[in-house]
């Protein structure tokens, strides 16, 4: 493809746009300046600069966000920040449409999210039958007790399904603090199945997803990072 169309795609505007950074001067590719809008051989990966930073060419955008408290996981938000105001305007302007989360977390839940543009990937790692876990670090604002484990992971009731809801798996981390793992995503689920079981949600935290776990001293909240290949497909072919 030709560099415009390269950019283009990559969300720096109109054609018409990405033509005029190329004969401005503003694209770079291995140290030099792209002077005319010339045939280029587009790979993941492929690294290039524009007006001065340094970005690579992906042909389906998955990422990871390490979410701090205070953003909406919408498109359209209404009384807090949207989620996508955190990372760079061309990830929100690609020609597919732009990136979008992969699920949910409420504006007061932290952590692990990953978006993306690739509507199968979404739908393949959020559809139920999938069994994708999700790893949630919750503080309870009462002591967590045996008897509320034990309910957690046996299944709780929630007010909209008349079947029980499990854990995965579940254990206390500290007197007020436990760990619990989901395979499922219904709506608040975390702080309805402790609410069930005669706890509050104080803090709620997602540490992973499927195959993926989140460093916060390599990620601090409110950064983003690319996926690489391998870590894709150990989402999508986990055992």
């Amino acid at each position: 493809m030709r560099w415009s169309q390269l950019l283009f795609s990559q969300g720096f505007g109109t054609r018409r746009d990405c033509e005029a950074l190329i004969h401005g001067g503003f694209v770079e590719h291995q140290g030099a300046l792209v002077e005319h809008d010339e045939i280029v051989m587009a790979h993941d990966d492929l690294p290039f600069r524009v007006e001065g930073r340094d970005w690579v060419y992906r042909t389906q955008a998955l990422l990871m966000l390490n979410k701090p408290a205070g953003y909406e996981c919408s498109q359209r938000p209404s009384a807090w920040p949207g989620v996508l105001t955190l990372l760079p305007p061309p990830l929100r302007t690609r020609s597919k449409g732009g990136v979008q989360p992969i699920g949910r977390l409420d504006q007061d839940t932290t952590g692990l999210l990953l978006l993306t543009d690739d509507g199968a990937l979404i739908h393949r790692v959020t559809h139920p039958k999938h069994h994708v876990p999700k790893v949630y670090e919750v503080q309870t604002a009462e002591p967590v007790t045996e008897a509320q484990l034990a309910r957690l992971r046996a299944g709780v009731v929630l007010n909209d399904d008349p079947q029980p809801v499990r854990a995965a798996a579940c254990e206390a981390t500290a007197e007020r603090a436990l760990r619990l793992t989901l395979t499922e995503g219904k709506y608040h689920q975390v702080k309805r199945m402790v609410a069930a079981v005669g706890n509050h949600v104080n803090g709620l935290h997602r540490s992973a997803f499927g195959s993926l776990t989140l460093d916060p001293e390599a990620l601090p909240p409110g950064r983003w990072r690319w996926l690489s290949a391998e870590e894709r497909s150990a989402l999508l072919h986990r055992p």
